[in-house]
């Protein structure tokens, strides 16, 4: 029987209750407004299935070494609403022209975020655009397995644990299975979401109907937050002043897994990963116009083959692979532990939103880019075994 005795190493990644025979396990929100496992005890027969399925407690490693490349989709317009270079259009519009599915993130009326599969094209801009929002998987591992028994083709996509989560719920690779990850800074929790929006609905006097969490109105480095109320207004800010992000971006709402995150590698169970590819301006300057250029990162031979099939409709050059991850560390480094997290969420229901970021999100970017700077330069060291090296030549100097 599954067991959370340390908050810490549960992702929240449904694989548990997906797989329970006796359909015993419900994922129940805590107070952070984050999902995890609860156990009907009268009902469960301690078959430990939970157990021997769960992605944290098996941790397979896998050993492929990644090629990375720099991409850019030709279609200005869809490059434009998409979060970078307009890649994951691309692949999930073959996979539908080959009659197969799609499972993605996109947002209900209400504005919840959420996984659910498509199987038009028409449906896909549903899923185009990041969503910042820690998604419910819901029963979409029984859906998607359902689809791959039918021989239908599958794209499955989400954050490394939702993958790992599907690959264990499984317990088998399929051969009509495509899987995409990102590279993931972490998970917020639904319920911050949900008060922002309550904040910007009051504020406004009418109810959102549509949010873009990478509006590249100021362009694709300096994106905004962007809502649609049933009014007709629109409110566009920027990361840096937008409330939502900026609690966000301080690692102040996310999950607390994230923070000791056991899938943070560039080894990786997916065929793809897809991403921002920062730092394209010091990369390969000659691709970077602002507009968002994307980080493919091939990790099968089925990642391989649909990169090829791709080639005529993107812009794109390999690039050494650690270099290509040198400027977005979250592809091997944790979220840093924010010290204001925990009051942060002991206020969340007695704070407005905007005297809560106030409050517990304040840090001034120099600061923040200090302590971030601080912590990259760490992982950094570390990955490449150098970091016992720098403790004795400082060491030394002193």
């Amino acid at each position: 029987m599954i067991k959370i005795t340390e908050k810490q190493n549960c992702t929240g990644c449904h694989a548990c209750s997906n797989i329970c025979p006796k359909q015993c396990i419900i994922m129940e929100a805590d107070k952070e407004g984050f999902l995890y496992p609860k156990v009907d005890l009268d009902r469960c027969v301690d078959c430990g299935l939970c157990e021997k399925i769960c992605p944290v407690l098996a941790n397979i490693k896998v050993d492929n070494e990644p090629r990375a490349y720099a991409c850019n989709n030709k279609n200005e317009q869809i490059r434009l609403e998409s979060s970078s270079g307009g890649i994951f259009t691309l692949i999930t519009e073959q996979i539908i022209n080959d009659g197969g599915v799609v499972f993605g993130v996109s947002l209900n009326k209400d504005l919840t975020v959420l996984h659910s599969y498509v199987e038009t094209k028409e449906q896909l801009k549903a899923f185009r655009g990041s969503k910042y929002v820690q998604s419910k998987i819901g029963e979409t591992y029984k859906t998607a397995e359902h689809f791959l028994k039918q021989s239908r083709k599958v794209l499955f996509s989400g954050t490394p644990c939702q993958i790992e989560g599907l690959k264990a719920y499984l317990q088998k690779d399929y051969d009509n299975l495509f899987c995409i990850d990102i590279i993931c800074h972490g998970v917020p929790s639904p319920k911050v979401w949900e008060k922002y929006l309550s904040y910007q609905e009051k504020r406004e006097g009418a109810k959102a109907e549509g949010a873009n969490f990478r509006h590249k109105n100021k362009g694709w480095n300096k994106f905004s937050m962007a809502l649609e109320f049933d009014n007709g207004n629109e409110y566009i800010q920027t990361l840096d002043k937008d409330l939502y992000m900026k609690a966000f971006l301080k690692d102040t709402c996310l999950r607390p897994s994230c923070h000791k995150c056991s899938f943070k590698t560039l080894h990786r169970k997916s065929d793809i990963t897809l991403a921002d590819f920062w730092g394209i301006n010091k990369v390969l300057p000659k691709m970077d116009d602002d507009k968002g250029t994307s980080l493919i990162l091939i990790n099968s031979e089925r990642g391989r083959t649909m990169f090829d099939s791709l080639q005529d409709s993107i812009l794109f050059e390999e690039v050494d692979l650690n270099k290509a991850v040198s400027y977005n560390p979250a592809a091997f480094r944790s979220a840093i532990l924010n010290p204001n997290r925990e009051g942060f969420f002991r206020d969340l229901d007695n704070l407005s939103f905007d005297k809560l970021v106030d409050k517990y999100c304040s840090e001034s970017m120099t600061v923040l880019v200090k302590r971030k700077t601080k912590s990259v330069v760490i992982a950094i060291l570390k990955k490449t075994r150098l970091l016992n090296l720098a403790k004795k030549v400082l060491k030394c100097v002193d």
